[in-house]
């Protein structure tokens, strides 16, 4: 590695042609960068006592051997984003000077021929930069003067207009600008083909992760070491469909989410977001992915995108599928998708039916919005979906599905008809954050011509005002400040109309009547409405109770016959036989106080906690155990089912019992001797069941 100082305009000068290997993301500074870069140029310039600025490096390596008739291109490891908006910027000024040169060597011809082309070179060797495939023919026709093309990178064009519009209101003034350009500084990295490894070199000046996004050290780690020739027949077989699937914005706004979402379905594992890189280089490196190279990697990785890109992106073709994939993305249940690439992949290999997907991806939803009304805490959703496919029998594939949402314990259950029901009637629904959606689901449940509700507003029959007309009072009786607070924002008294302004305050007999009213509305949330003489407390319980059962409806749990479900449930026969009875130093011992006090407290966690007596030890679970109790003589001895390094124990009271023999589950152990100590105790006990609830992880 050489690595030296040099004026940037001087680098590009003397430098034959800069070109960003396939590998490297696209380009993706945004106008903030851009204008940055602007504000420091003209800072630079219109100040005298300022003689450089400094604005980083450019890491490259020679493409090949030089011949005699002309130089071998620059790859380009690092900087492609600071060269291709000097660039841009530079092809904007070009466009304003004309024919002049208020600056010495700054006229459009000087700028053109030193700095954005190599005027005796033809095709792509004439150009100075040459971008990736998404940006670089926008890029050219920007630098050539050309026609631009019809599918243009969107990036590139909007920077370079932003570049015009900055140069245009300098009117004419451009001194600030040349000089600002002349005093950028590089440091001018030239790497060596046999020393160097730009992998390395290419992570360790990334390792940040603030300006390359996971997918693109991703995409690097797979490309850059490979032949040329290989690096390209993958990039172009492979991973830029991949791009082009996604889209130019939605691959800078997606693709990190669906890079998790494989690699939790590959490896069982969430890798936090900004682990993901990591993440998959651990899975790309194990022995069962390594042996079976790197093609048979990127066709699986470009084969679970199209997926995502299907259900996520809306680029399903089948139209009951893609409707919906379509009511999952507006109710945002993007936790599922590691399940739902399982699901789609199995769907495209055959295993599984387009009918039976429609039903599993109508449960996930159901089983979301339910849980959502009945107020459950999600934290345990990403643990859920991430190892649903465990409990998968995928000769009984949706038989498997649905006995597992049924037998779910009570922090992850599937609501019940009568919760759901009871909790959507009292449920502030006009606040709730899916407002459209569940509006739109339950006007078109089942319709096939459907009702375009976002052309409808959402309008209270009892009305918002915070203070009643006369009218209203009287038809609500002497509660009715009760009765408005209680029930304006839930389900009884909210509909859709198209007719929201001129509905206003009115009474419930001038909504009812008028042109447009109740009477005449076509939708079905409106039914019954254009029959009813007063709108009291009575009817507006009566409508949310026949509109909660219809709810029941759309948003169906599943069914199961009793003889199905006992076949699922776990062989508790084991443990079966033992009580408090069996642990003679719970009997008549002074530990036995110990236990009592800690068992009313480890029970009242959550409801979902269960006690099972075993023979040597005492086991609290959720859906396993979160911690063992193992009776001593004078004290508790508990084991908690987690990792020593993620307990948090300002005391100190746990010890690292990893890989040493022991009664119970887990790496941690604490000895409870004391009553005085059963708070901090139970703290300790609390962060073993959330992270087997899901809220100690990242969701």
């Amino acid at each position: 590695m050489k690595a030296t100082e040099a004026k940037l305009l001087a680098f590009l000068k003397k430098s034959p042609q800069f070109v960003i290997p396939i590998y490297q993301r696209t380009y993706s500074w945004t106008e903030r960068e851009c204008v940055q870069l602007w504000d420091d140029i003209i800072r630079a310039g219109s100040d005298d006592a300022i003689s450089v600025h400094f604005i980083g490096s450019i890491v490259y390596i020679e493409a090949g051997l030089s011949q005699v008739s002309h130089q071998a291109p620059l790859l380009v490891i690092d900087g492609q984003q600071r060269l291709t908006t000097v660039t841009l910027l530079l092809a904007a000024l070009s466009e304003a000077l004309g024919d002049a040169e208020p600056f010495d060597g700054f006229s459009a011809r000087k700028l053109r021929n030193y700095y954005l082309l190599n005027p005796e070179e033809t095709g792509e060797r004439h150009y100075k930069l040459l971008l990736s495939q998404t940006d670089k023919v926008t890029l050219t026709s920007i630098v050539g003067q050309n026609d631009k093309p019809a599918e243009r990178s969107l990036r590139v064009t909007q920077n370079y207009d932003l570049f015009r519009d900055l140069i245009a209101s300098r009117q004419s003034d451009f001194v600030a600008v040349c000089n600002g350009l002349a005093k950028l500084v590089v440091v001018d990295i030239a790497l060596s083909r046999d020393q160097d490894n730009p992998q390395l070199i290419f992570e360790s000046m990334n390792s940040t992760g603030r300006e390359l996004s996971q997918a693109d050290l991703i995409r690097n780690f797979i490309l850059m070491g490979l032949e040329p020739e290989l690096q390209t027949r993958l990039y172009e077989q492979f991973w830029r469909p991949m791009e082009v699937a996604f889209g130019q914005e939605a691959y800078n706004t997606h693709f990190d989410s669906f890079m998790r979402h494989y690699l939790t379905v590959k490896t069982g594992e969430i890798p936090r977001l900004d682990d993901v890189y990591e993440a998959f280089k651990g899975h790309a490196r194990s022995p069962k992915i390594a042996d079976a190279g790197v093609e048979t990697l990127v066709k699986d990785i470009r084969d679970f995108a199209k997926y995502y890109c299907a259900m996520a992106l809306g680029a399903e073709s089948d139209p009951v599928l893609k409707l919906a994939f379509h009511d999952l993305r507006e109710l945002r249940v993007d936790v599922a998708y590691p399940f739902l690439l399982e699901l789609y992949h199995d769907y495209v290999d055959g295993l599984l039916g387009k009918e039976e997907l429609l039903e599993a991806v109508r449960l996930i939803e159901a089983y979301v919005f339910r849980r959502a009304i009945c107020a459950i805490p999600t934290n345990s959703l990403n643990k859920t979906f991430a190892t649903f496919t465990k409990a998968l029998k995928k000769d009984r594939y949706l038989e498997s599905i649905k006995v597992h949402f049924l037998l779910m314990p009570s922090y992850r259950r599937f609501p019940s008809d009568d919760e759901f029901k009871r909790d959507m009637q009292t449920r502030d629904l006009y606040n709730f954050r899916s407002r459209s959606y569940w509006l739109r689901r339950f006007e078109n449940h089942a319709r096939k011509e459907r009702v375009p509700v976002d052309e409808y507003t959402i309008e209270h029959i009892m009305p918002q005002s915070e203070v009643l007309s006369n009218a209203w009072r009287i038809a609500l009786g002497d509660e009715w400040e009760r009765i408005h607070q209680t029930y304006l924002h839930t389900l009884g008294n909210l509909t859709l109309t198209g007719y929201n302004s001129e509905y206003s305050n009115r009474s419930f007999k001038e909504k009812r009547d008028m042109d447009g009213g109740f009477k005449q509305s076509p939708l079905r949330v409106n039914a019954g409405l254009g029959e009813l003489e007063d709108w009291n407390e009575d009817t507006i319980k009566s409508r949310a109770s026949k509109l909660a059962a219809q709810a029941s409806d759309v948003w169906r749990a599943p069914v199961m016959p009793p003889d199905v479900l006992a076949a699922y449930q776990p062989d508790k026969t084991k443990a079966a036989g033992y009580s408090i009875d069996d642990h003679p130093h719970l009997l008549n011992s002074p530990t036995r106080e110990l236990f009592d006090a800690f068992r009313q407290e480890v029970l009242k966690l959550d409801p979902c906690v269960s006690e099972e007596f075993l023979k040597l030890y005492v086991a609290y679970k959720a859906e396993t155990n979160f911690v063992d109790v193992v009776p001593q003589a004078k004290q508790l001895r508990l084991s908690l089912n987690m990792g020593f390094a993620d307990i948090s124990d300002p005391r100190g009271m746990c010890k690292d019992v990893s890989g040493l023999g022991r009664w119970g589950n887990g790496d941690v152990e604490v000895r409870f001797t004391a009553l005085d100590e059963l708070p901090y105790v139970i703290g300790l006990v609390r962060q073993s069941l959330e992270r087997q609830l899901g809220n100690g992880g990242d969701a």
